[in-house]
């Protein structure tokens, strides 16, 4: 034996809301594969994580606040990338948040999955 735990055994150390957060750990949070968050940033100008050496990005807390609107946008709201384009665009008054998502909306959102899909098997 050599004396060391397993890191298994550890137990897990929590990080407090204040600390950055890794891409893998980003996209844990808010269940969705990390290259969708590479997406979203050539989408929404707004998300902008910091980037260190090797491209490695760390995203702050009110970087996670941005990404869990837009997906509860995207994924829960049923609105497209393009609307909640316009909605970050103009500020998101509570009145347009309010708004239901256009009848088509869900067609909408498949079309652009499915554009996603295309441009990842060109990469």
């Amino acid at each position: 034996m050599s004396g060391s735990p397993d890191l298994e055994d550890r137990p897990r150390l929590r990080k407090s809301a204040q600390a950055f957060r890794t891409i893998s750990e980003a996209a844990d949070q808010l269940n969705v594969p990390q290259h969708v968050l590479r997406f979203w940033e050539t989408k929404f100008p707004q998300l902008k994580p910091l980037k260190r050496g090797g491209g490695r990005r760390y995203y702050r807390p009110e970087d996670l606040a941005l990404l869990k609107r837009i997906s509860d946008l995207l994924y829960t709201q049923g609105y497209t990338i393009k609307g909640v384009q316009r909605l970050l665009g103009e500020g998101e008054p509570e009145q347009q948040m309010g708004e239901a998502p256009p009848e088509n909306a869900l067609a909408e959102v498949l079309a652009e999955l499915e554009a996603i899909a295309e441009e990842m098997r060109h990469l």
